[in-house]
C-alpha cells in the first residue's frame, strides 16, 4: 500500500511538471505579445501565465476530488517557480516570501475575475472581455480587435481542454488552442 501510494505521488508530480511546463511554452508564444498587445514585460508574462494556469485549474476543476492532487502539484509548482524566478532576478532573501504572497494573491484574483468570464460562455461576452483589460492588460489602453481575440483565444482553449481526459491530464498531456494572430485584424 505505501508503495502504491508513493507510485501514485511521484506519477501525480511528473504530470503536474508536464502540464505545467505546456503552459509555461503557451504563456511564452510570441503571438500574445506581438498580435495581442499583451505588454512583453515581467508583468505581462505573469499574467499570460497565469491565465494558462487558470485555464488548466479551471479544467481539472471539472473533474472534482479526483483531481485536487494534480491541481495542487501545478499550482505548487507555479509558485516555485516564481520564487526561483525572483532570486534570479536579483530579489533578496528576505524580499521573496513578501514578493510570492503578493503573486498568490494577485493569482486568486484573476481567478476570481475569469471564472465568471467562462461560466457566462453563452451569456454576456463582455464579462470575460472585462476581467481580461483589467488583469492581463492591466486597465491599459488595448485594441478592441486583440482584446476580442485574446477572449476568443481563452474561450477556445477551455473548449479543447473541456474535450481533454482526466486520463490524459493525469498522464501529463494537454493542448491549448493555438493562438490565431488572424484573429487580430488591422483596423
Amino acid at each position: 500500500m505505501v508503495l502504491r501510494s508513493l507510485f501514485s505521488r511521484g506519477r501525480v508530480a511528473e504530470a503536474g511538471q508536464a502540464l505545467y511546463a505546456a503552459a509555461v511554452r503557451q504563456a511564452r508564444r510570441e503571438e500574445f505579445y506581438l498580435s495581442f498587445g499583451v505588454p512583453d514585460s515581467v508583468d505581462g508574462r505573469f499574467d499570460l501565465l497565469a491565465l494558462h494556469v487558470f485555464l488548466l485549474l479551471h479544467r481539472l476543476g471539472k473533474s472534482g476530488r479526483p483531481a485536487k492532487a494534480l491541481s495542487q502539484v501545478v499550482f505548487d509548482l507555479m509558485f516555485a517557480d516564481m520564487e526561483a524566478n525572483l532570486r534570479e532576478m536579483g530579489v533578496s532573501d528576505m524580499a521573496v516570501g513578501g514578493r510570492v504572497k503578493t503573486m498568490a494573491k494577485a493569482f486568486y484574483g484573476r481567478i476570481a475575475a475569469y471564472e465568471p468570464g467562462l461560466e457566462a460562455a453563452s451569456g454576456d461576452p463582455a464579462v470575460l472581455r472585462d476581467a481580461l483589460a483589467r488583469n492581463l492588460y492591466r486597465g491599459e489602453p488595448v485594441e478592441e480587435r486583440a482584446l476580442d481575440a485574446m477572449a476568443a483565444y481563452v474561450r477556445r482553449s477551455d473548449a479543447i481542454l473541456i474535450e481533454q481526459s482526466l486520463d490524459d491530464l493525469r498522464d501529463g498531456k494537454v493542448r491549448f488552442a493555438a493562438p490565431m494572430p488572424e484573429d487580430v485584424v488591422p483596423s
